[in-house]
């Protein structure tokens, strides 16, 4: 850690924590909620989101928004429900996961997700619905040496799922709430049965709801989730789950200047209507569309094999059928037809090509492409800033047709994988326990990709399309096997716990190309063996805990990078992370502080020559573009969280995240980091400087309330840093009542009312090449019946 950021974090940082545990002092009841995770000794951060976090989310919300309130954690998602894949963002200490990178790691009850990216991933809220949430597992900057994932330079998200009840139970609910929203959800938890070993529950629900924007997109998601627990002679416990998950989402569009914000603060730039111009509706919402259907089961057995050792094995298995839609404003010329009736407007058996050349903008009524008049000027000035003569309709003959395609990627995937842990403690003497711990991943997994192009029926009508594609611009296959071990030993002494880990990734990729088998391509990505460690020291005011914690992490080069052109000096991107902490809990008060400082290598970025800049999509882009490492980032900072039950009535919680996150150069030279677009010293995008949350929950017999404060500070949306988005602050209202209150007959009732951007914040959300506008105040009331 450098002098400057001990200047700057330290003695902010000492002062609250004295303040906490001078509260804490004078504690005399038990709180309800604990941030902050306990049990085993942890060198490093470890929050837990609460109740009351999820309380402040409709259940219409994607459970991602349940994280935000923590330390150090920035989650950002275009739609007010969550409902886009597309803008979703999330950022942990200047670690994001966006649609131009992947640095954070999820997992599901503790299984891989099986990647974040927006091509064949998936994110946790296509496995787990708001009301089955068991709450989120956040490890900021230092994982858990077993966490099973590809992606986690830093911290780790790990969504779980609640426990079935311990008796019979049957809930049902309906939401309702701008934007054409509603829910209905059910489900139906058994208790315990076939002699009190077993508990299980199953649920459904259906959501749906139109954009914020002008409210044309057609937004629906049906899911279906089960899960049991079995237990063994109270040795052994079997716990399944499994979910099957079907969305359709309609995206929005980024902005490519401070103008544009500026200009409209309440548009995306796409439109609800259908224009007349193929140009103009390129940029049409329903156009642009996220499908996906997702299918995830595992089976898990724990068991306490001896007094002394335990160990657990899970097997999981996952499904994934997709597609994204755009709609070029033309036909893709791939057939040479000498000036007759283009081939790709006939209706044929599509033509299996990589690459076309040319484009179609208008034809006759013979199919024949027509060309625009000499010195016609175009003018077309909207989206993108306008367009050439090519795209006019008033620079072609007035019975020229104009010609459109429907463009579909489509993604698929199947994984299948098997996980081992176990846990040996030994008494070696009088308060000393030594603790070996142990564990194994593999997975197999092949992810498919291919892309077609449909001719709209009729441009001139709407986006219905041939079903018969006429161009397969290519079809690839790939698999990857991805290995996974980790030892780590920890020593407890009295009061001092001591630990080292060692772990090692072995990822084998490969690229199937089903059109020319010359291009098939592997690649393998291993690690060197990876060091974590730390301790940790629990002092003598009781419920007082020091710790420092440090870890090796990578990210393997995965196959994403297979899909462009093959860059043979690639290197897998590599951090290193280090933690200093306190954490305080008490029957009234919890309160954590850190110190980090992370370091993070080979920082790898896509580039399209063709889209830079422009804000247009580069629709034909296929297998064009490299992936190239670029530097890095170096951040360091400090996060502050505490809980307080003020009384029986009232608790108070704060967090206050503090970064500083820069970019590093390419160690080439100030010429290439110029010509790699890298900026060494500049803040890294997306990341703010500071955040702070302040939540204030109250419950009183059947009323219950809460109101929730988050202030997000200044971000860049550019690696230059010329475009700055504003800080913003967003409040968020739930107010509840349980049906007794009301009536007699109103029992197991429960009536909410969540209102999300309370004062209607204006502001630049999620950033990735460019800024998705943040949600307005929305408003949602839920009606839940317990049976």
């Amino acid at each position: 850690m450098n002098s400057n950021f001990r200047r700057r974090s330290l003695p902010l940082a000492i002062s609250l924590i004295t303040l906490s545990l001078v509260a804490g002092a004078q504690e005399a009841q038990r709180i309800e909620e604990i941030v902050i995770t306990t049990g085993a000794a942890r060198t490093y951060s470890a929050l837990n989101t609460t109740q009351s976090m999820q309380d402040q989310q409709n259940p219409l919300t994607s459970i991602l928004a349940t994280v935000d309130n923590l330390p150090g954690v920035n989650i950002t998602e275009g739609d007010t429900f969550g409902f886009d894949d597309w803008s979703t963002t999330v950022n942990l200490r200047g670690y994001t996961t966006s649609l131009g990178d992947q640095q954070v790691g999820t997992t599901i009850d503790g299984f891989p997700n099986g990647d974040s990216n927006y091509g064949g991933g998936a994110k946790a809220n296509r496995y787990i619905d708001s009301m089955n949430s068991g709450g989120v597992e956040v490890n900021q900057g230092i994982a858990s040496i077993d966490t099973r994932t590809t992606e986690s330079l830093g911290g780790t998200l790990n969504f779980t799922t609640n426990d079935p009840e311990e008796e019979e139970r049957m809930r049902v609910q309906l939401s309702n709430g701008d934007f054409d929203s509603v829910r209905y959800y059910a489900r139906y938890d058994t208790g315990r049965m076939f002699n009190d070993t077993t508990r299980a529950w199953v649920s459904a629900n259906h959501n749906e709801a139109t954009d914020w924007m002008e409210g044309s997109a057609q937004n629906e998601r049906d899911h279906f989730a089960a899960k049991f627990i079995t237990e063994f002679n109270d040795q052994y416990t079997l716990t399944g789950y499994t979910v099957w998950d079907d969305i359709h989402e309609d995206n929005y569009q980024r902005i490519f200047s401070p103008a544009d914000f500026a200009n409209d603060p309440d548009w995306d730039r796409l439109i609800g209507e259908w224009a007349d111009n193929p140009y103009v509706n390129q940029v049409y919402r329903r156009g642009w569309s996220t499908l996906r259907e997702n299918r995830f089961s595992y089976l898990k057995l724990d068991g306490e094999v001896t007094e002394n050792f335990s160990g657990s094995i899970g097997y999981y298995h996952h499904e994934m059928d997709g597609r994204g839609d755009w709609i070029p404003p033309y036909i893709a010329d791939v057939v040479d037809d000498q000036g007759g009736p283009e081939r790709e407007l006939a209706g044929n058996l599509p033509i299996l090509e990589p690459s076309n050349i040319g484009r179609i903008f208008f034809v006759d009524a013979n199919n024949v492409a027509l060309s625009p008049e000499p010195g016609c000027e175009s003018s077309i000035t909207f989206p993108y800033g306008g367009a050439g003569p090519e795209f006019d309709p008033a620079c072609y003959p007035a019975n020229a047709i104009p010609v459109q395609s429907y463009r579909h990627t489509h993604y698929a995937r199947q994984r299948n994988g098997i996980t081992l842990d176990f846990d040996w403690e030994i008494e070696v003497g009088d308060n000393v326990t030594n603790i070996v711990s142990g564990g194994y991943w593999f997975e197999d997994s092949e992810r498919d990709e291919w892309r077609d192009w449909h001719r709209l029926t009729d441009a001139r009508v709407g986006i219905n399309f041939d079903e018969r594609a006429y161009w397969l611009q290519y079809d690839r296959i790939f698999p990857r096997e991805t290995t996974m071990w980790y030892l780590q030993n920890q020593l407890v002494i009295d009061d001092f716990t001591f630990s080292i880990g060692l772990r090692e990734f072995d990822v084998d990729n490969s690229r199937q190309d089903l059109f020319n088998s010359a291009n098939n391509i592997s690649l393998n990505s291993s690690s060197d063996t990876l060091l974590s460690g730390g301790a940790t020291y629990q002092t003598p005011v009781d419920g007082l805990e020091v710790f420092v914690g440090y870890s090796e992490n990578i990210k393997p080069t995965l196959d994403l990078v297979l899909e462009r052109e093959i860059n043979d000096v690639i290197e897998p991107e590599t951090a290193e992370n280090l933690e200093l902490g306190l954490r305080y809990v008490g029957a009234r008060i919890t309160a954590s502080a850190v110190l980090f400082d992370n370091s993070f290598e080979n920082r790898l970025e896509f580039f399209d020559a063709a889209a830079a800049n422009s804000g247009i999509p580069n629709y034909t882009i296929g297998t064009s573009g490299r992936y190239d490492n670029v530097g890095g980032v170096d951040s360091e900072g400090f996060e502050l969280a505490s809980n307080f039950e003020i009384n029986e009535n009232w608790s108070v919680y704060a967090s206050y995240t503090d970064t500083d996150a820069t970019y590093v150069g390419s160690g080439l030279g100030p010429e290439a980091d110029a010509v790699l677009g890298i900026f060494p010293g500049n803040t890294v995008v997306n990341t703010p400087e500071s955040m702070w949350v302040l939540s204030v929950d109250w419950n009183r017999g059947p009323y219950y309330a809460g109101l929730s404060t988050k202030n997000v500070g200044d971000r860049f949306v550019d690696n230059g840093n010329n475009w700055l988005a504003e800080d913003y602050t967003v409040s968020d209202l739930y107010m509840n009542v349980r049906g007794e209150q009301i009536a007699e007959y109103l029992q197991g009732f429960d009536f909410g009312f969540v209102i999300n951007n309370l004062f209607d914040e204006s502001y630049l959300g999620g950033i990735s090449g460019g800024a998705w506008i943040g949600a307005p105040r929305t408003a949602a009331f839920t009606v839940t019946v317990d049976l």
